[in-house]
């Protein structure tokens, strides 16, 4: 992994489910890490739902390892917060492919 490639910043943030006072789930964010990543491929994606049509954008990013990356974790970038769908381990700890989906429209 050549560093002259990690040209996008992301943020790794894990996500907590809580209940407020009125018994509501309350979802709150909470930022782990500002990393550099490559940004590998980035496609979109047109599905018929059964709530309608709607766009899944799919993006690939390439960071250096960092332990505890799940799938329950989000990816923020460009202001935009992603899902990770799936964690790709490179080589013996040398770094993480992250594919991540975003439901639009």
């Amino acid at each position: 992994m050549k560093s002259g490639r990690l040209t996008e910043t992301i943020q790794l943030r894990s996500v907590d489910a809580t209940l407020n006072d009125y018994g509501t789930p309350a979802v709150d964010g909470y930022r782990l890490r500002t990393v550099r990543a490559e940004r590998i491929d980035q496609t979109t994606e047109e599905y018929l739902r059964a709530f309608g049509a709607s766009d899944e954008e799919t993006i690939i990013f390439r960071i250096r390892y960092l332990e505890g990356v799940t799938n329950a974790h989000q990816v923020v970038w460009q202001g935009e917060v992603f899902n990770i769908r799936q964690v790709t381990p490179i080589g013996r700890r040398k770094g993480l492919d992250l594919r991540c989906a975003r439901l639009t429209g």
